[in-house]
């Protein structure tokens, strides 16, 4: 059966965000994920996690300057260090948490910008967060996204990803595959899975258009939960998708799978 994992960042909103985990336990859920805990200090975060029992499973690395626009530094010549550093932040979150997975996101495409340069700074910030990550167990996750939510995201496609994966050859580098930003872009979503499936270490749901929770779009997820369900996904599926309304009462698709 598929394991979901609530979406911090995006669910239960009209609670602030250290009280979001105990309505995500309470709604059913025995994981979480989420964007960035970095306004928290690593221990307020694990003891709202631990304090209702909930698996941390997935957050992002220090994007830059998200209030500004930023959307990640993997692919930014000249930020390597700070790049870097923001790794080591996020290794030291994922330790204090027992989290086993981070995202680096690559970063947008700035006009005019040389994307071949680009591809070789990404590459090589990969390696040197795989390499630190590794030390500690840690899978280290790139994710492509649609430029119609992001629109100049470095990374779209699923087949780029796998590509720059083979690449930095790196065993504890995966894939996010986030079926909302596939189905926009590409579609054939079974298809996909099945192929790529060795390198998905995590996936995340959203129904489209709007980008609503299973059942509110045009995605068929009964018969994909079962198709990922017979392909043997072992992983988590985070559940980054904005509510139609209170978080809760749209929560029908998941009654099957509670825990």
């Amino acid at each position: 059966m598929p394991k979901f994992a609530a979406n911090l960042s995006m669910m239960f909103t009209d609670a602030p965000f250290l009280q979001r985990f105990e309505r995500a336990a309470v709604a059913g859920f025995r994981a979480v994920e989420f964007l960035f805990p970095y306004d928290y200090s690593p221990g307020e975060v694990t003891q709202a996690a631990r304090a209702v029992g909930l698996e941390v499973v997935l957050f992002n690395t220090v994007p830059g300057d998200w209030s500004k626009g930023e959307r990640g530094l993997a692919a930014q010549p000249g930020r390597e260090a700070e790049f870097r550093a923001g790794v080591a932040k996020a290794l030291e979150y994922a330790d204090a948490l027992g989290c086993k997975q981070i995202h680096a996101m690559a970063g947008l495409v700035a006009e005019g910008a040389d994307r071949e340069a680009m591809r070789a700074t990404y590459l090589e910030n990969l390696r040197h967060a795989a390499e630190a990550a590794a030390k500690t167990g840690i899978s280290v996750l790139i994710e492509p996204i649609n430029t119609r939510d992001i629109p100049g995201f470095f990374l779209n496609h699923t087949e780029e990803a796998a590509a720059i994966i083979a690449e930095v050859g790196a065993p504890n580098l995966k894939i996010q595959f986030d079926i909302y930003h596939r189905q926009v872009m590409q579609g054939d979503l079974t298809p996909a899975i099945e192929k790529h499936l060795p390198l998905i270490a995590h996936m995340q749901l959203a129904d489209t258009p709007g980008r609503h929770e299973p059942g509110t779009g045009e995605i068929n997820y009964p018969f994909l939960f079962e198709a990922i369900d017979r392909l043997g996904f072992q992983g988590w599926i985070g559940c980054e998708y904005r509510p139609k309304g209170e978080t809760e009462a749209g929560l029908g698709w998941f009654k099957p799978y509670r825990g």
